[in-house]
């Protein structure tokens, strides 16, 4: 059966929308929203020196593997794990539900960008707390849920590929453009002092490089399976390494890119710049009101937003619909409804939590609880087992095979994915874990 799935792979039809495809599931809410709301709360401009190291020393040599993993057998997740031995196919699983988790409550935040991005449109001044004490954040849920399933059941090719085509493109023009803007604001000078000035008494925190290393895993969506999969549809001449420092460049580019529209906005207006959460959906909103061109940048803005939610999600979804095609014999169609009803199960929690209903589990919101432990434990830890069992219980030939570089820098990519990474990783969880 698995065979089966394995002939019946697509494949991408040209390097380019491969790596669009990749920078899609990149560049999500963890740059445009979470990013500039990390650099806030952890002292500006020093955070990047964490971050800037924590992506090229640990995220790149992990997107480089996990893209040579899937190549080599053109496996999904599971059935690449089951080279390890059948057992282990129990662990690629154990990853999907995680993803699946992260995707059911990120699908939520997804439908906010959608419901300010129409607020925007019409003119409509609507609070935060107004929105969510309503029903309204899980009708629009459910229509995220809808829109990711629907352009993942029609395949690589007609779905995925048309879809980054179309918002990679956008998002980085919208990014641009609000950056043209922002840059002749007062606020523009202030706001680059702290994004880019660094305070290197901060670098003596050990919470600051956990929450670097943290947010370079999350924000290049390594260790999560997604690049195994995605490299599974890979042509054989494609060249990984270059790839992968185009997908790293686009995400950093998108980031920095947020960072200094944000700050420049926050500067501008007397915004905290370590708001958090509430900074997108509540602080930015007022911002825009007092702009000139106001509404148009607020549609901008959330238009970014949702776009890039979407190609995140659908990498998720992806992930999970290619693991159930490849291990059950189910057609794409089948996979994509069958998760499509249970996202909707696993996310009605968390949409409600943010509602009138106020759902909550031992007096958090479920959404805020789903993302304090899968969200922030989880992710580490599947990429734990990512670059253990490739690296430690999977023949070493695949680097080899799949990454042609010099022996030096192969030695180099080997060394960091065998022993260092690992390390890191097992660090990062353990002080996350205290943290709870």
């Amino acid at each position: 059966m698995e065979r089966r799935g394995v002939k019946e792979l697509e494949r991408w039809s040209s390097r380019l929308v491969f790596v669009l495809a990749a920078i899609g599931s990149a560049v999500g809410i963890g740059n445009i929203w979470r990013f500039p709301m990390v650099v806030g709360q952890n002292g500006g401009g020093a955070y990047l020196i964490p971050y800037f190291l924590a992506v090229v020393g640990l995220a790149i040599p992990l997107m480089i593997l996990e893209m040579a993993v899937g190549r080599h057998w053109r496996r999904n997740l599971v059935a690449s794990f089951g080279r390890a031995g059948k057992r282990f196919e129990i662990v690629g699983w154990l990853i999907c539900l995680i993803v699946l988790l992260i995707l059911s409550y990120y699908l939520v935040i997804m439908g906010w960008t959608l419901a300010y991005m129409l607020f925007s449109l019409l003119g409509s001044t609507v609070t935060f707390s107004s929105f969510t004490s309503s029903l309204e954040p899980l009708a629009c849920f459910l229509i995220s849920v809808l829109a990711t399933g629907l352009i993942v059941s029609l395949g690589v090719n007609m779905g995925i590929e048309r879809t980054v085509s179309i918002m990679i493109p956008f998002a980085f023009l919208i990014l641009v453009a609000l950056v043209l803007f922002c840059v002749r604001l007062p606020g523009f000078h202030p706001g680059m002092d702290f994004f880019l000035r660094p305070d290197y008494s901060i670098l003596s925190r050990p919470g600051v490089w956990s929450a670097a290393i943290g947010q370079a895993f999350f924000s290049l969506s390594v260790g999560m399976g997604i690049l195994i999969t995605y490299g599974a549809y890979l042509e054989d001449d494609m060249d990984i390494p270059q790839s992968a420092l185009i997908i790293t460049f686009s995400d950093l580019l998108a980031a920095m890119l947020a960072g200094i529209a944000i700050f420049s906005l926050v500067f501008t207006f007397g915004l905290e710049p370590a708001a958090g959460a509430e900074l997108a959906f509540t602080t930015l909103p007022r911002a825009f009101e007092l702009m000139p061109y106001g509404q148009i940048f607020s549609v901008a803005f959330f238009a970014l937003l949702f776009s890039a939610a979407l190609t995140s999600s659908i990498s998720m979804m992806e992930m999970n619909v290619a693991a159930i095609m490849g291990q059950t014999g189910a057609s794409r169609k089948r996979a994509s409804i069958f998760l499509m009803i249970l996202l909707v199960a696993l996310g009605t929690p968390s949409a409600l939590s943010y509602s009138s209903q106020d759902l909550r589990f031992f007096g958090s919101r479920i959404l805020d609880l789903l993302d304090a432990t899968v969200g922030t434990i989880g992710l580490p830890i599947a990429a734990l087992l990512v670059a253990i069992t490739f690296r430690w219980l999977i023949d070493d030939d695949i680097l080899a095979g799949q990454v042609h570089l010099s022996e030096r820098w192969l030695r180099a990519l080997r060394t960091l994915t065998k022993y260092v990474i690992p390390a890191a990783l097992l660090l990062i969880t353990a002080a996350m874990i205290m943290e709870l």
